[in-house]
């Protein structure tokens, strides 16, 4: 049996990880010469490719020098971090990638301190050296301080804060020592990979098959699959297996083991403790259950991640058109998805409300709750959704407490007035700011984390598309009250039928529309943002009455405004707590949630 690395790589979103990964499998030869090398391949999924994020975990393998390694690429965004946390559970080791202009950011820091708490070793990549604006020893002075500041509050007595560090670029295939090098390959960094500096898997003990489940997977020849590392002893294809889960446990036939070999997955007769294996035979499971040895039932500590901060609820499409562009789903249809989507995902969790057509389902950020639905929209389904809401808890002395995030912006400097104003104006305190360069200006606040929902479109207005804005959870404090919302009203259709552009080009001057000419809406459809405070009732479909008398002139040309893209995301972002964000396959719609005008106020 060769011998084994078990590592991942992880690092603040868009700082490199999965480009770097594209360049370990071409220089790790797992490629045959007459493949085609897609870039990015670790971002298999169709959002994934598109948004340019990676959003779930992943498993691969190389093989290097006479030695296997096991990489996981993980997710950047902290919407994600409960991928990470789990993804750790199967690790001896991390790559920290952080980029060589921006440093270390949210995600580098939550990371870290995961990785701190387990007794990780952890190697450092300064990546894009190659950047104009490049800031390698200050970067290398913030990562030091951030391995101290991270030493001292998980009083780890144990953690090296000698990490080795190398120099590079992903994109184009070299690292090295030496912080001045430009050339060559990414031989310096795997032959150190296979090294003596990560450990080898160690057997958890004395004991019979141990294993922790960490992923969840299906196939359609095998059935469901369940991913996990190995803790101790071994399992045989065909061996019986015990599952413990929460409350029960049952056996069952092992009907297939595979491992990972570089993109793909292959069979094996049988595996040993510290692989990463993909098993099948087991109908139902959940991340976090335990599978052993039937004469020695000893099951593994759950996997807990930090819990969800953000509630939005999910009910049935009962809009006008619902069911006429994609598949209504039922209270119990919606119920049962929810149920498989906390099963896969060990940070999303649900919960039933007293409206029977409507459930909470609670995760760590919007992105999170919108990359939910999107792929249930893609499926083919219809669903509605709330404002997103933050999590409350009651302290100590019966205050109430809500959460709140460290917000790191960076922005070019002449900016730094209008966000530190809007910023204030929602309840966020400045903690630091500090030059990056001559022309940028990095800003740290702690933020309520309700404050910064519906906050990215307006920063990146603010910002003119320049500004990078991420954050943290720093945990519950008392709350800071009640927060301005929304500034300006709806504009709401009064009626149903289908836009016209003689209506729409009349009511240009009483707001921004969001409505395409020949739409169809209903009473109580949101076609766009007033200019004044208050809701305002419009009517979209009215038609230019055509007169019997003649004119020397000519009709006018109406030229209509391009109207934003209405993603899922937006949505979520602009709506207020009166509202629903209905989504279907071919559309995402706004609309009121008691969409008759006579028994709904437009005072706001």
């Amino acid at each position: 049996m060769k011998p084994l690395k078990n590592l991942a790589i992880v690092a603040h979103v868009d700082h490199g990880k999965t480009t770097l990964i594209d360049q370990i499998f071409k220089q790790a030869g797992i490629y045959s010469s007459h493949e085609v090398q897609e870039d990015r391949v670790m971002d298999s999924g169709e959002l994934e490719r598109e948004k340019g994020i990676t959003i779930r975990a992943k498993n691969c393998s190389i093989n290097w020098k006479g030695t296997r390694i096991n990489l996981l690429d993980t997710p950047g965004h902290a919407d994600f971090g409960g991928e990470v946390e789990r993804s750790l559970m199967m690790v001896d080791g991390i790559m920290l990638l952080v980029d060589a202009a921006e440093g270390p950011l949210p995600q580098t820091r939550f990371v870290l301190t995961k990785a701190v708490e387990r007794g990780l070793k952890v190697a450092v990549v300064i990546n894009k050296v190659d950047r104009a604006d490049a800031r390698i020893d200050e970067v290398l002075g913030e990562i030091e301080d951030l391995f101290l500041e991270i030493a001292s509050l998980t009083e780890r007595e144990d953690f090296d804060i000698g990490f080795p560090i190398f120099y590079g670029s992903g994109r184009a295939g070299y690292m090295s020592l030496d912080k001045d090098n430009r050339s060559g390959d990414l031989s310096p960094m795997l032959d150190f990979l296979v090294g003596d500096y990560f450990p080898a898997p160690k057997v958890a003990g004395e004991g019979k098959f141990q294993m922790l489940l960490a992923n969840l997977s299906y196939s359609n020849y095998l059935g469901t699959l369940v991913i996990g590392r190995i803790e101790r002893g071994q399992i045989k294809v065909g061996e019986q297996c015990t599952w413990v889960g929460r409350d029960k446990q049952k056996n069952f036939k092992v009907t297939g083991v595979q491992v990972y070999d570089g993109l793909k997955q292959s069979p094996v007769e049988m595996a040993s403790f510290g692989e990463i294996i993909i098993l099948s035979g087991l109908d139902h499971a959940e991340i976090g259950d335990s599978l052993c040895a039937p004469d020695c039932i000893e099951p593994l500590q759950r996997i807990e991640v930090e819990p969800p901060t953000v509630s939005v609820n999910v009910s049935v499409n009962t809009s006008p058109l619902a069911g006429k562009e994609g598949e209504y789903m039922t209270s119990r249809n919606l119920e049962e998805f929810l149920n498989e989507a906390t099963r896969k995902n060990v940070s999303l969790k649900y919960a039933v409300t007293d409206d029977p057509k409507v459930y909470a389902l609670k995760a760590r950020g919007e992105l999170q709750i919108a990359i939910v639905f999107e792929e249930l929209r893609r499926s083919g389904y219809e669903v509605m959704l709330s404002r997103p809401t933050v999590i409350t808890q009651t302290g100590e002395n019966g205050e109430t407490l809500e959460p709140f995030e460290r917000l790191v912006v960076d922005v070019p400097s002449e900016f730094t007035g209008v966000i530190t104003e809007k910023l204030s104006s929602r309840k966020g305190k400045m903690e630091s700011m500090l030059p990056l360069g001559e022309l940028r200006t990095r800003m740290e606040f702690s933020i309520p984390s309700r404050s910064l929902i519906g906050y990215r479109s307006v920063f990146l207005t603010d910002t003119r598309g320049q500004g990078l804005m991420s954050s943290y959870f720093l945990g519950y404090f008392p709350s800071v009250g009640k927060l301005l919302g929304r500034a300006n009203g709806a504009l709401i259709s009064d009626r149903a039928g289908k836009t016209t552009a003689y209506a729409l080009f009349n009511l240009l001057s009483s707001g921004k529309q969001f409505v395409k000419v020949g739409e169809e809406v209903y009473e109580g459809q949101v076609i766009g943002e007033s200019t004044r405070t208050n809701d305002l009732n419009v009517n979209v479909v009215r038609e230019k009455h055509v007169s019997a008398v003649r004119t020397a002139g000519k009709d006018e040309n109406l030229i209509l405004p391009s109207i934003p893209e209405r993603t899922l995301e937006w949505a979520l972002d602009w709506i207020d707590d009166d509202e629903w964000v209905e989504v279907t396959p071919k559309n995402v719609r706004i609309r009121k949630k008691n969409m008759d005008s006579s028994k709904r106020s437009v005072v706001r």
